[in-house]
C-alpha cells in the first residue's frame, strides 16, 4: 500500500520514523568519519540518525517563509565542509523541498540523499512528483506517530527504488538475521529490533486507506484559516507560511513579529485551552549540538523567532476551528 501511495518500488515498515532514519544511514553505509547536512529547522531525530552511526552533523539554512532548505542552502553548507556523504532534506508542514535541485547538488558532491518525508505523505510538488517516490532520493522515510497523517500508534517506513538497499534495511530491522532453509537462519551482521508489530501494521493499513480523505479535510481546514486570516486584524499582524497547492498540510504555521509576541500568543492560547505548539527550535540550539560549527543561521532564526502551529487535524470540527480563529482575534485585539 505504501508503494502504491508514494510510487516507490520498495517499502520497509519499521518501529518508528527515527528507526527508519537510523536504518537508512546504516543501509547506505554511513559511519565514523562521514558527514551529513541537515536543515536547522526539523525535529532532532533527523540529525540524531547521523550521530547514531558515528557520522558528523552540519546544519544548513532554510527559507524564512517556508522553513524548507533549498539546493543553494545545501550547496553553501557543502562548501563550508571538508567532505559530505549525505544530504537530508526535510519536508515541512506538508510541503516538499526542491528535491530535484538538491539531488543535483548531492550528485556533484558524491553524496546520498535521504528524504525526511515525515510531514508530507500524500503531497506532490509542482511537477506532480509524489512525496516519498524516491525519484530524486536514495531513500525516503515516513513516520506513523500519532500526530502524523497516517497513525499506526507508532511506526515508520523506509522507501527506496534500490533493491539492494531495501534488502539490507529489511535485514537490519530484524537483528541482521536472514532466513535459510528449514529452521536455519543466519545473523549476517549486527542489526536491531526495529520491526513494526502486526497490530501497528493493521492500524496503518486502515489509516492509509483513508489518506485521501484525511488530506482533503486538512486542505479544507487550511482554506478556512487562510480565508479568515486574509482580513483585519490578522492580515497586518501575522504572516502565513507560503505552501504550494500540492502540500498535504501536516501543520498550519503562522508567524508573529518576534519571539516575545509569539510567547505571549502561546500562553494566551493555552489559557484558552487551545494546544498550540512551536515547530521547531533550531536543532543546533540543543545542548547536545553545542559544539556544532554552526551557531546561527539567518533564515532558521528568522523562521523560528515567530512561528506558531495552530491546531490542524482531520477530526477538528468547523466550530472548534472557529474558536481557534476567534482566540487569535482576541489576542491581536487585546
Amino acid at each position: 500500500m505504501l508503494c502504491e501511495v508514494t510510487g516507490a518500488r520498495y517499502a520497509v515498515a519499521v518501529s518508528s520514523g527515527t528507526a527508519a532514519l537510523h536504518l537508512s544511514c546504516l543501509g547506505l553505509g554511513l559511519g565514523i568519519g562521514d558527514r551529513g547536512i541537515v536543515p536547522g529547522i526539523t525535529f532532532a531525530a533527523t540529525a540524531n540518525c547521523l550521530r547514531y552511526v558515528g557520522a558528523d552533523v552540519e546544519f544548513c539554512d532554510v527559507d524564512e517563509c517556508t522553513g524548507l532548505a533549498s539546493p543553494q542552502s545545501f550547496q553553501t553548507a557543502i562548501e563550508a565542509s571538508d567532505s559530505v556523504k549525505a544530504l537530508l532534506p526535510v519536508s515541512y508542514s506538508g510541503a516538499m523541498p526542491d528535491l530535484e535541485g538538491i539531488a543535483k547538488v548531492a550528485s556533484n558532491a558524491g553524496a546520498f540523499v535521504i528524504e525526511d518525508a515525515a510531514h508530507s505523505i500524500g503531497a506532490t510538488n509542482e511537477a506532480g512528483v509524489r512525496s516519498g517516490s524516491c525519484e530524486w532520493s536514495d531513500a525516503a522515510i515516513l513516520s506513523f506517530h500519532p500526530v502524523k497523517h497516517v497513525c499506526a500508534g507508532e511506526g515508520g517506513a523506509i522507501l527506496t527504488n534500490d533493491e539492494t538497499l531495501a534488502r539490507r534495511v529489511r535485514r537490519l530491522r530484524t537483528h541482521g538475521i536472514e532466513p535459510r532453509e528449514d529452521w536455519l537462519y543466519d545473523q549476517a551482521e549486527l542489526g536491531y529490533h526495529y520491526r513494526m508489530t502486526d497490530l501497528q501494521a493493521a492500524l496503518g493499513v486502515s489509516q492509509l486507506a483513508r489518506l485521501p480523505e484525511f488530506v482533503a479535510r486538512r486542505r479544507e481546514l487550511v482554506f478556512r484559516y487562510r480565508q479568515a486570516f486574509s482580513e483585519a486584524p490578522f492580515a497586518s499582524r501575522i504572516r502565513i507560511a507560503n505552501t504550494d497547492l500540492g502540500s498535504s498540510h501536516h501543520l498550519f504555521v503562522v508567524h508573529f513579529s518576534g519571539e516575545a509576541e509569539r510567547k505571549a500568543a502561546y500562553e494566551f492560547f493555552h489559557k484558552k485551552n487551545v494546544r498550540v505548539q512551536v515547530h521547531y527550535m533550531p536543532v543546533y540550539r540543543h545542548s547536545y549540538y553545542a559544539n556544532s560549527s554552526v551557531k546561527s543561521l539567518s533564515g532558521v532564526e528568522s523562521f523560528y523567532s515567530g512561528c506558531l502551529s495552530l491546531p490542524l487535524y482531520p477530526s477538528l470540527e468547523d466550530e472548534e476551528q472557529t474558536y481557534v480563529i476567534e482566540c487569535l482575534r482576541a489576542f491581536l485585539n487585546r
